[in-house]
């Protein structure tokens, strides 16, 4: 929700590059929309409602995820949903073994930059 009753709201430039509609981000406006949270990288994404295509579903974590996520999902061996991430990071901490740690912190920074 983007709320712009107390403010000047936004101008018809910044509406749409921000993916908003001017017509309802300008000033005294409330701008609502439906979101997803993808369950692989946590990104939140509003969702189109024109949009005609399926929604990208993983059957492995049994969640939404996004577009971006889902072609890795199809090109990767590795499947890494974000709680399984944070599972593992915890794991290496409790074992005190700061290598593996920063092995798995640089496995999930490399696949969020190249998203």
């Amino acid at each position: 929700m983007v709320d712009h009753r107390a403010s000047p709201g936004l101008t018809k430039a910044e509406a749409i590059q921000a993916g908003y509609d001017p017509r309802l981000s300008g000033e005294g406006k409330v701008y609502e929309a439906d979101t997803m949270t993808c369950a692989h990288c946590k990104s939140v994404v509003v969702k189109n409602p024109m949009r005609t295509r399926e929604r990208p579903y993983c059957r492995q974590c049994d969640h939404y995820i996004c577009d971006i996520c889902a072609v890795k999902a199809k090109t990767e061996d590795v499947h890494m949903p974000f709680s399984k991430f944070i599972d593992l990071t915890l794991k290496q901490a409790t074992l005190g073994s700061p290598n593996l740690l920063m092995t798995a912190v640089s496995q999930r920074e490399t696949s969020l930059t190249t998203q």
